[in-house]
């Protein structure tokens, strides 16, 4: 199964002549380049090979042709890297030579020939399109977006998607499931590791870099990795989202529990950490965060479609 990458990352077509254009038009060759306008006749104008390429609306985005796509969908690619077939050298009504572009076919083929093999637990990449409360939408090929939902962007908790990614980033996640439309849902925390990968990574008697995330009567809660946080002792003036340092004065595997202590929060305040994978390719079939002897168990079961079972 070939992957479709996501604009931005497709193969630029700006430097390419007619004559690789057109032998990419022959074999069906992905590309890209930036739409310069979209015009009176709603189409997507490029500048390719000295000339013209034009994409009428219908051909902007699959669903088009069919009355699913908003003009505002399409004139927002205007100064955007868009994907895109060639579908050969036309004429226009005054015999003016210009080369037709599909994005719509460049998707459905993305669509048959890559997103609707996915199973539940398939690591893919993708690419943050635009950030909401509720999540991350990711383009996962072609233009394609998936829904990140917040709560799947890691195990300790986050205020905003923002707290974790970034509009542009590229990412690896796994296929959760698809909506009722048949859209992709994906998932980032179960590649970050378990509890225990992750507190591997640390032990007592380190200072370290870390991230407050709550602030409650009995202590502040303080992510020290994407997928593990400790707790401190309650502590005035400490806001969600500070960088603070912080010892490590124990590791508890059996009770899941990290002890913290404050040493520094005059921090500067745009620390944030990437994600540390701990999975990076194939199939997740379950995954359990949890130690074996906590009380607390956190894990996931990537359920299969009902022809895979």
């Amino acid at each position: 199964m070939t992957e479709f990458p996501a604009e931005g990352l497709c193969r630029p077509a700006d430097a390419m002549s007619l004559y690789a254009l057109e032998a990419a038009a022959a074999t069906g060759q992905l590309l890209q380049s930036t739409a310069l306008a979209f015009d009176n006749e709603r189409r997507l104008r490029f500048e390719l090979a000295g000339m013209p390429g034009l994409m009428p609306f219908e051909e902007c985005a699959d669903g088009a042709a069919e009355g699913l796509v908003r003009d505002v969908a399409v004139l927002v690619r205007v100064g955007r890297p868009t994907c895109f077939v060639v579908e050969g050298l036309r004429r226009d009504g005054q015999d003016r030579p210009y080369l037709a572009l599909s994005r719509a076919r460049a998707q459905r083929r993305c669509r048959e020939e890559y997103l609707d093999r996915l199973e539940p637990g398939q690591v893919i990449p993708c690419t943050v399109t635009h950030l909401e409360p509720f999540g991350a939408f990711c383009d996962v090929g072609c233009g394609i977006s998936a829904l990140l939902p917040i709560d799947c962007l890691s195990v300790s908790r986050i205020g905003s998607p923002a707290d974790r990614v970034r509009v542009g980033q590229q990412l690896l996640c796994a296929v959760k499931n698809r909506d009722e439309q048949g859209r992709l849902v994906l998932t980032l925390r179960e590649l970050m590791g378990t509890w225990q990968e992750n507190a591997d990574c640390f032990h007592p008697g380190e200072t370290v870099v870390g991230i407050v995330r709550s602030v409650e009567d009995y202590g502040v809660f303080i992510e020290i990795a994407p997928n593990l946080a400790g707790l401190a002792e309650h502590c005035e003036g400490l806001q969600p989202g500070q960088a603070v340092s912080v010892y490590i004065k124990s590791i508890l595997p059996d009770k899941m529990k990290i002890k913290l202590v404050v040493v520094n929060r005059n921090l500067r305040s745009d620390i944030r950490f990437e994600p540390r994978y701990f999975v990076r390719e194939g199939i997740i079939r379950r995954w359990v965060y949890s130690t074996p002897g906590s009380r607390k168990q956190v894990e996931t079961v990537f359920c299969q479609p009902a022809a895979a079972l």
